[in-house]
């Protein structure tokens, strides 16, 4: 299964926004399957946005996590990455100069745009 950006974003978008800090269980998300947010839960555990566990269940499509709560690298991603238009704008760049991107370089690309945005050099 291949890393999907825009869910990465819609999850850690979610999570921010329960109102105790916990994410909602299950977590599910418009127009993505159990599997494919089940696995990018595992990549944001992997990657330190989130605490959770991950577990490997017979007969699921692959790992999974369980995500309880956003870190602060994860706080920053969705502060980085919580407006439309500067999202948009920077997976627009991406596709057209790079095609892809890892996730540090686009939260680094978030954050210039977001003190450009302020002014800031």
């Amino acid at each position: 299964m291949k890393r999907d950006l825009e869910l990465i974003r819609k999850m850690v978008l979610a999570v921010e926004d329960a109102p105790s800090g916990l994410a909602p269980h299950p977590l599910r998300i418009d127009g993505h399957s159990d599997a494919q947010v089940g696995y990018h839960a595992y990549l944001l555990v992997d990657a330190g946005l989130v605490k959770g566990h991950i577990s490997l269940v017979q007969g699921s499509e692959g790992p999974e996590g369980v995500i309880s709560y956003l870190t602060w690298d994860g706080h920053e991603f969705a502060d980085a990455a919580r407006d439309e238009t500067r999202w948009k704008n920077a997976m627009g760049d991406v596709r057209e100069k790079a095609g892809t991107v890892t996730l540090g370089v686009l939260t680094q690309f978030l954050t210039i745009l977001m003190k450009n945005a302020l002014g800031m050099s």
